[in-house]
């Protein structure tokens, strides 16, 4: 798994959890933090997770109208939480971050819901963030399947 990858689980989880307990972004990056100082082998994940976790709470207004606009039909708060956390990284990374080519926030946003979340939350990502990224994906795959290098 790269470094990015990781970072992406790591952003996922703090995302989630500030959801979950109702809790500060900046609260759950202060605890993160301590355990990046105090766990230095997790370090090569730590500046992107900081980075996607702030950019999504800077952004969170208008990647949520992102989502609504292309989510046909389904409001944010009938999201599963999880699905919701991962669409706005998604959605974060296509839109605010050049850096990542939109196939490869695409393909790894899927990884993560195929992973963690329902059988269906899979294609539903797929299909929204292929949406804002301006393409189509076809039905059980990804806009562009390619892993990123990094």
């Amino acid at each position: 798994m790269s470094a990015r990858s990781k970072a992406r689980k790591r952003a996922l989880d703090m995302l989630y959890v500030a959801e979950v307990r109702d809790l500060p972004i900046a609260d759950i990056l202060a605890t993160e933090t301590v355990r990046h100082l105090d766990q230095p082998e997790r370090a090569s994940s730590w500046d992107y997770a900081r980075q996607v976790v702030t950019g999504v709470e800077e952004a969170r207004a208008e990647i949520d109208a992102v989502i609504v606009d292309h989510a046909q039909g389904w409001s944010i708060a009938r999201m599963p939480v999880l699905d919701r956390c991962i669409l706005r990284m998604g959605v974060w990374e296509i839109r605010f971050n050049a850096d990542v080519p939109d196939g490869v926030a695409i393909a790894e946003a899927v990884e993560l819901a195929q992973s963690l979340s329902t059988e269906e939350s899979a294609g539903f990502v797929n299909g929204l963030l292929g949406a804002v990224a301006g393409g189509r994906a076809p039905s059980g795959r990804t806009v562009a399947g390619d892993q990123e290098s990094r």
